[in-house]
């Protein structure tokens, strides 16, 4: 076993009757890198996130994570290794009727190893590492920011000191200036924390400022994979179109063109 190695995914082929949505992945994630996945529509992005934390199963191939196949463990294994993980979904996905302590504290009881009298510090500990003042945790998601229900997300996703983190879309929805800072927030929490990250994700800058490497997911296929400024340079239309618009050229400037 290669414990530099999270995640890794073998020629992994995806099928629903008769579509195909992958066909022969092979792909690395490894320990500290923050991966973004990219790819339109239809492409396959949540579906391969699904099969990298084994809640879906691909039809060929197979998936490794922290060095454990996939295919070859038991249930309770496999729950001990996502509780490895932590989930910012799209939107924050924060339970509505919950404030933001009972939100945060969720993953913290239901682990159930944790002393309940830690569980209040901790949370007070998350929102203050997230940039959240102890007055936001009596609040309903419906009384946040877009950018406060991010960081409340976020907390969530971090509770159980994960050392993989999936972020589903996490600038969407906000305005350039709110999307700058919690790319440097995750950015300052990267460097503190060391947890490895995939990312999916439209947002350039977000490429630009905060992934080590992309994977581009195209033609059922992963077309590009390397660093951001290696991957710019694809050949691929896809990679082309994406990367040599205007706002590619403005994030990163002549090596798009």
């Amino acid at each position: 076993m290669n414990s530099d190695r999270i995640i890794e995914m073998e020629n992994v082929s995806t099928r629903f009757g008769q579509h195909i949505v992958h066909e022969d992945i092979s792909l690395t994630v490894a320990r500290g890198e923050i991966l973004g996945l990219v790819g339109g529509s239809g492409s396959g992005k949540t579906t391969l996130v699904r099969e990298m934390i084994g809640l879906d199963q691909p039809t060929a191939g197979h998936v490794s994570l922290f060095g454990q196949r996939l295919d070859r463990i038991g249930m309770e294994a496999l729950a001990e290794l996502r509780n490895r993980c932590g989930v910012l979904f799209q939107g924050g996905a924060l339970f509505s009727a919950f404030t933001v302590f009972e939100n945060i504290a969720f993953p913290l009881q239901e682990n159930r190893t944790i002393e309940r009298a830690l569980i209040r510090d901790l949370v007070y500990m998350k929102l203050a590492q997230v940039g959240l003042g102890p007055e936001v945790a009596s609040r309903l998601p419906a009384e946040l920011s877009g950018g406060m229900i991010k960081r409340a997300a976020l907390a969530r996703a971090l509770a159980l000191e994960p050392e993989l983190l999936f972020l589903d879309e996490p600038t969407s929805g906000l305005d350039p200036v709110a999307a700058q800072a919690f790319v440097h927030h995750i950015q300052n929490l990267h460097d503190e924390l060391k947890f490895t990250a995939v990312v999916i994700t439209h947002d350039l800058d977000l490429m630009h400022d905060l992934c080590t490497a992309l994977a581009i997911l195209a033609d059922r296929h992963i077309v590009a994979l390397g660093a951001p400024t290696e991957v710019a340079m694809s050949t691929h239309p896809f990679v082309r179109a994406m990367f040599s618009g205007e706002r590619g050229q403005r994030v990163f400037g002549a090596m798009a063109s």
